[in-house]
């Protein structure tokens, strides 16, 4: 049973895919949830559906028998992300994130008013996780925006920060998992996108940074966020479970 205050993350382990709800209409989110609920850990609502959506989203999934990753990629002064952040604990959700760049006194400021209300309320404390280099960025980009240094030594401090900032783990690309791994332990949970699936020979769209499911698995990950892959396919349900051979469940 889940402790208030003190998210289960055993609770959701055992199944290892979040599923990314990239879709336009509440519709399609809920028949995503029926199709799918029984073969994934969350279901990622993200700023698209969020945006267009608000509160209703995270509802349809719920309502659906769905778990919900809320990530909206929080990034601002402590105050605002920290109350931002209590009202995802006030909706129930799973897991949400936050920028780790947001700096220290963000995610202490945000780890402890969680912890906080949660307690009070009785409620659960959601998963909190911190973004490190987005899935989309190598470090050409990041030169252009003034950050000079190799992407995974970034990611890497990036992740101890987020460590010492209070924060249940973080997101990455498969290629950080094992330094990662080495450097702040096997109980922090670490959230990889930029996953394709072996058996669809699919590309690599805007992502740049990799692996296949099994190949992150392998290497450590504690839950792949996949979604055209899988939303995409003539029937999901199949295309799911392929992944799931894939990674050995």
């Amino acid at each position: 049973m889940a402790v208030p205050g003190k998210p289960d993350h055993r609770t959701f382990v055992t199944r290892r895919v979040i599923f990314a709800l990239d879709v336009h209409t509440l519709e399609e989110a809920r028949r995503f949830v029926n199709l799918l609920k029984d073969r994934v850990a969350f279901f990622k609502v993200g700023l698209e559906l969020f945006t267009a959506f608000g509160k209703e989203a995270v509802k349809a999934v719920q309502e659906e028998g769905g778990q919900v990753f809320l990530d909206l990629k929080l990034h601002d002064i402590p105050n605002t992300v920290s109350r931002a952040a209590e009202e995802a604990v006030k909706l129930g959700v799973g897991m949400f994130n936050l920028h780790a760049t947001g700096g220290l006194e963000m995610m202490r400021e945000t780890a402890d008013r969680c912890r906080n209300l949660a307690e009070q309320s009785g409620r659960s404390r959601p998963m909190i996780l911190a973004v490190t280099i987005l899935t989309s960025l190598d470090e050409g980009n990041l030169k252009e925006i003034g950050l000079i240094g190799p992407v995974p030594e970034r990611v890497v401090s990036l992740a101890e920060l987020a460590q010492r900032g209070g924060m249940d783990g973080v997101v990455a690309s498969p290629q950080e998992i094992i330094p990662i791994r080495q450097r702040c332990g096997l109980k922090f949970i670490i959230v990889t996108p930029g996953i394709r699936p072996a058996f669809t020979g699919a590309g690599t769209d805007d992502q740049k940074r990799v692996m296949t499911a099994k190949e992150a698995i392998t290497a450590g990950a504690d839950y792949i966020v996949i979604g055209r892959p899988i939303r995409l396919a003539s029937n999901p349900v199949a295309a799911m479970d392929k992944l799931l051979e894939e990674i050995g469940y």
